[in-house]
């Protein structure tokens, strides 16, 4: 598969399934044998995990992902990302809040015939949880 082909798959990944919260897609763009690397709090293994991890994300933020850069080489694609959401539901025993947030982060996928095979996952989860109240914010004014 080329580098473009894959880059596809990947925004496939965030346009088909996040923002549109519909893991239907899910069977077809990720391999039986999904690893991910950096499993959230209760996330099974394999595809069934990747399931998982779509329903916590989408029932307890309402994530909407907007793509900044997507770069890919060999069998690797790199995606860096925003996501803007609301705290909507329970998320690793947190309840919500209701508020909004906004965070960066940084896929790694490893495409393996025609599929996401590998996952690698790099999130602002300080700035998220300052945002959502849960934790406090660090004075920024100079001493």
């Amino acid at each position: 598969m080329s580098t473009e082909n894959n880059k596809l798959l990947a925004r496939r990944l965030y346009d088909e399934v996040l923002n549109q919260q519909n893991d239907a897609p899910l069977a077809e763009l990720a391999a039986p044998g999904y690893v991910e690397h950096d499993p959230l709090p209760g996330q099974g293994e394999g595809l069934a995990g990747l399931a998982d991890r779509f329903r916590m994300l989408t029932s307890a933020f309402a994530p909407r992902f907007e793509i900044e850069d997507m770069v890919a080489e060999g069998d690797r694609v790199v995606v860096r990302w925003t996501n803007t959401g609301t705290h909507v539901g329970d998320f690793a025993g947190i309840p919500p809040t209701g508020r909004s947030f906004q965070i960066a982060g940084i896929d790694i996928y490893r495409v393996e015939a025609n599929q996401v095979a590998e996952h690698w996952h790099v999130v602002d989860e300080l700035r998220m949880l300052q945002q959502l109240g849960i934790i406090p914010t660090f004075d920024q004014t100079p001493a």
